[in-house]
């Protein structure tokens, strides 16, 4: 659950046991009169209840809450790690196996370049069962690996359109 909760519910316990006694007394003279052997064999086994079930909810709401924490300061950390990485002038090389670890962190300034290339934005008319409700503006980014990407869609189907061209000729003729 995290590190020092421990949210216990009902639990059981197996405790097996050997006591053994291997004596040899003497008399008031010192002499050996006999040899004894005691041994006792057996085991424990506790039940245990908790009767306030309202403590392992709020241990488990705690350990919630430790874990949120524990999942904010991984992010935290992660994202000054690479911040420092490109402050440095480093990245991670694209399609290793952590790279996607820093591939959102990007700086302020690029966040604000790719907002001032929105496309369009337009408002959605008023519902007609809502008419005092201001509608949210849409608006579709499209930042420049979008535009390079159609850009190069739209060279690799020119190529391919004049290929079947000639190939319906040769086929014709």
């Amino acid at each position: 659950m995290g590190p020092n909760i421990s949210c216990n519910g009902s639990t059981m316990t197996f405790s097996p046991f050997y006591m053994g006694n291997h004596t040899t007394p003497f008399d008031e003279n010192m002499d050996q009169s006999s040899y004894t052997v005691a041994e006792n064999w057996g085991f424990q086994v506790n039940f245990m209840v908790p009767l306030d079930g309202s403590i392992v909810e709020r241990c488990k709401s705690i350990a919630a809450r430790q874990e949120a924490k524990m999942a904010l300061d991984y992010e935290l950390v992660r994202a000054k790690e690479c911040a420092n990485l490109q402050q440095k002038g480093f990245m991670l090389l694209p399609g290793s196996r952590v790279y996607h670890m820093c591939s959102d962190v990007i700086p302020i300034s690029a966040w604000t370049k790719a907002q001032a290339q929105v496309l369009k934005c337009k408002l959605p008319p008023k519902p007609w069962y809502k008419p005092w409700s201001k509608p949210k503006e849409i608006c579709n980014m499209s930042t420049l690996s979008d535009k390079i990407a159609k850009e190069k869609a739209a060279k690799a189907k020119a190529p391919a359109k004049k290929e079947t061209e000639k190939k319906t000729t040769t086929t014709k003729e």
